[in-house]
């Protein structure tokens, strides 16, 4: 069943709708470095759920002003002065919100400037491609604030840099920027410049492809992950079986056999 996305509903995200599908959807927090209150996780949550439905082809997630976003608000924490009960609930808010962007099946493309901090990096790491720039960093400060992560770090930011990294980086509030981040796989792409056009780039390349297989790349690579290698082997296997035969991609094997797509050829 399709569905729509009402734009006017949306106060803390600005959205954009291009005409191949692609759309951009930008935190509108700047005067707070764009860190999550839980009206925006709200508006999260409502955007990547209709996004499979609503004929979104691929999303660059960005943040207004100079910083992608610094995390969980903390005054705003501070002022709500939650029972551990409300926060539990909180928590759970963002990784619904976080694991409908990673499992939603649309291809979700960080463009990481500034601070990607705490919370902001739970969310980026929530991405399945992430662009940074010479004024990118990333941080986990949770142990400096007397905090502990709640949006999915230990399973998202663990698998990307490894437990003893993330545990550096909450312990010591240890910072990373420039090629050391890339190279920790905290993102795949550094550009000099503008992040907004790398991601625009890249989702427009994604958004080319046939939404059933970009919707097994983006979701069923996830959730392999988490199955033991013989249970992941039989999903493989079924997805495999389902994307492949699917009817629009009988005509790009043609191309391919009549030779007139393009080759795969090395960079020079």
């Amino acid at each position: 069943m399709t569905k729509t996305i009402d734009q006017s509903r949306f106060t803390h995200l600005d959205l954009d709708a291009h005409d191949d599908g692609v759309w951009v959807v930008t935190l509108n927090r700047a005067n707070k470095r764009n860190a999550l209150n839980l009206d925006t996780v709200d508006e999260l949550i409502d955007f990547f759920t209709a996004a499979p439905r609503a004929g979104v082809k691929a999303v660059v997630l960005a943040g207004s002003g100079d910083h992608f976003c610094a995390g969980l608000d903390l005054i705003e924490h501070h002022d709500e002065d939650r029972s551990p009960a409300d926060f539990m609930h909180v928590c759970l808010r963002w990784h619904e919100a976080f694991n409908k962007m990673e499992y939603g099946g649309v291809p979700v493309i960080a463009a990481c400037q500034g601070a990607v901090v705490g919370g902001g990096l739970e969310l980026a790491s929530a991405a399945h491609i992430r662009v940074m720039n010479e004024t990118t960093y990333f941080a986990l400060p949770e142990g400096q604030r007397g905090l502990f992560t709640g949006g999915g770090a230990t399973i998202r930011v663990a698998d990307l840099v490894g437990k003893d990294r993330m545990i550096d980086m909450m312990l010591t509030g240890r910072v990373y920027q420039g090629q050391e981040a890339l190279d920790l796989h905290l993102a795949q792409y550094m550009v000099e410049g503008s992040v907004m056009d790398k991601a625009l780039e890249i989702a427009r390349r994604t958004a080319e492809n046939l939404p059933l297989t970009n919707f097994a790349i983006c979701s069923a690579i996830s959730h392999m992950q988490n199955m033991s290698p013989l249970d992941a082997a039989y999903a493989e296997s079924v997805v495999a079986g389902v994307v492949n035969t699917q009817a629009p991609a009988r005509e790009r094997l043609a191309a391919f056999a009549d030779k007139s797509a393009a080759r795969v050829r090395r960079n020079d």
